[in-house]
């Protein structure tokens, strides 16, 4: 039952089916702390999905305030690299074509591992384009 809560305080409210939206509010007015816990969650998926990386300082200080201690630690490590994080968070461009890439060369690796010399993990490369 909790991956599943899990499941619907992480999906968007506009996607969940009506059923399951009455008893996520029944199961939040149950609990305020988690009702806080689902309204920081969700603001930052807004941060995430709309590019406002700018308004991250504010979420990390509305955290710290409400004494969240789920979302603590993953605050601290934000803050370790936090002009990263914000540049991720509003620029538009990100690394999902070449970590597409790394990804089919290793599995490409992973399939002649123990069978082929280098020379035919290179042809397989190239060729597999």
């Amino acid at each position: 039952m909790v991956r599943r809560v899990v499941g619907w305080l992480m999906t968007n409210p506009a996607n969940l089916a009506p059923a399951y939206s009455q008893r996520l509010d029944a199961i939040l007015a149950a609990s305020p702390a988690l009702a806080a816990l689902a309204d920081h969650v969700r603001a930052f998926a807004t941060i995430l999905c709309e590019l406002r990386g700018r308004e991250l300082e504010g979420w990390m200080n509305a955290i710290d305030a409400d004494k969240q201690p789920a979302l603590a630690s993953f605050v601290r490590g934000l803050r370790q690299d936090l002009d990263a994080v914000t540049a991720g968070l509003t620029l538009p461009w990100n690394s999902g074509a070449v970590e597409g890439h790394v990804n089919r060369i290793k599995m490409i690796k992973r399939q002649i591992f123990g069978r082929a010399k280098p020379d035919l993990l290179r042809k397989r490369i190239l060729l597999s384009n």
